[in-house]
């Protein structure tokens, strides 16, 4: 590998302002949380990209709760660094199984999920030590105890002579102040953490466009504004459902009970959000299975991505308020039916579900975060009202889809009992 065409690059105009102590820093743990656009994530591949290639004996292990979210994240982010600071020449990426090279060195960055444990404890490189690990949207890991396995597995003793040092680096978004990474890295932080805020001020690429979302957000949502918009820890308080857990089952558990999906439309601002289920109306228990949950979507893409998970051949319950959308979806082939809403339909369709126990796969950390965070909106006096919030709303809604024909059901039985 030929060295000698250097590329000199300036790192602030590269990097940009807003992360001098998070760059700098070599405590064991790095905590980042940030607002939407705060450039955290580009600032942390920057990061390493930069480092892996100055620290020969380097190895970084990315993770995430769930392996298949990496691809579309962490992986693109650590492309696109590479990118901008223009060393493509010097990094072999590949996506069977995720992994990127640094081919001067063979210095490696291995890619992992915790839903895959052994995978995460039993890493071995060739070259150097493992001494780094990226946990991207660390408010997925709804246990510590599953932070604490990763934790020791960043182990071993490093020779001082080569600079190295071990550290974790953990971003995400602060959508929930009871989470236990407020308790253990901003309440009691001590000399090994680097706990810091950020937020789309620091981010001077963004464009007038960008920067009129969040005074948008900032006039017409400011709860959300504080979190998204400003990287304060957001405040739940009165969730919609709270008859729920997260716990692993398998298909051969529930293959008996009713399948149900549901879908809800959306694209630049909100994502298209899928979701499978079964649902048990003896037992009152609703198993949420799988989910898709992505922005910029297109028809087709939402047909390519159903039928790659296979539920191609599922019922579907889709948004009525998009018929051109599930016209071209039923021209694909996907068995799409409008769902019929009309007056209270979202309270009737809340109230059903309430009643059922919630057990959610592991694997739906978008469906975890949303239910997590769906609650009753207030009034200008702060007081809550017998509606929701139109937030965390995308995921909920395609569950309450889903359910309609069993909830509207059981509104008509009611009433003719009652008559």
């Amino acid at each position: 590998m030929n060295l000698k065409n250097k590329i000199v690059i300036s790192l602030p105009k590269v990097v940009g302002k807003g992360y001098r102590d998070f760059w700098k820093f070599k405590g064991r743990y790095r905590v980042c949380k940030g607002s939407r656009a705060s450039k955290k994530s580009k600032t942390t591949a920057l990061w390493f990209i930069t480092n892996m290639m100055k620290y020969p004996g380097a190895n970084l292990l990315v993770v995430r709760k769930v392996y298949r979210t990496l691809k579309d994240s962490c992986f693109t982010e650590l492309q696109w660094a590479i990118n901008r600071l223009q060393v493509q020449a010097y990094w072999e990426i590949k996506e069977s199984p995720l992994e990127m090279t640094y081919k001067p060195t063979g210095q490696k960055i291995y890619f992992r999920g915790l839903d895959d444990p052994l995978k995460v404890t039993s890493i071995t490189v060739k070259t150097g030590y493992l001494c780094w690990a990226w946990v991207e949207e660390s408010y997925e890991i709804t246990n510590e105890s599953d932070f604490n396995m990763l934790d020791e597995s960043i182990r071993g003793a490093i020779p001082e002579e080569t600079g190295l040092f071990k550290q974790i680096t953990i971003t995400f978004n602060p959508w929930n102040e009871k989470h236990w990474l407020k308790k253990r890295f901003f309440d009691n932080p001590d000399d090994e953490v680097l706990a810091m805020t950020t937020n789309y001020m620091c981010n001077e690429w963004l464009d007038k466009s960008d920067l009129k979302v969040f005074e948008t957000m900032k006039k017409n949502n400011p709860r959300r504004y504080q979190v998204a918009g400003l990287g304060n820890w957001g405040i739940v308080d009165g969730l919609v459902y709270e008859n729920w857990k997260e716990q692993a089952f398998t298909l051969d558990e529930i293959k008996e009970l009713t399948t149900i999906s549901g879908l809800d439309y959306g694209y630049t601002n909100d994502p298209t959000a899928f979701f499978i289920g079964f649902l048990d109306e003896h037992q009152k228990k609703l198993y949420i299975w799988d989910e898709i949950y992505q922005k910029g979507m297109s028809n087709r893409k939402i047909f390519e991505e159903i039928q790659l998970a296979g539920y191609s051949k599922e019922t579907i319950i889709a948004d009525s308020a998009e018929p051109k959308s599930n016209d071209e979806l039923r021209r694909y082939g996907l068995r799409i039916q409008p769902a019929v809403k009309g007056k209270d339909s979202i309270s009737y369709g809340i109230q059903y579900i309430q009643d059922f126990e919630i057990i959610i796969h592991p694997r739906c950390v978008n469906f975890l975060t949303e239910i997590s965070n769906y609650t009753w909106d207030k009034d200008k006096f702060g007081n809550s009202i017998n509606q929701p919030i139109d937030d965390f709303n995308h995921l909920m809604d395609a569950m309450r889809y889903a359910v309609e024909r069993f909830s509207r059901r059981a509104r008509y039985s009611s009433i003719k009992g009652g008559i």
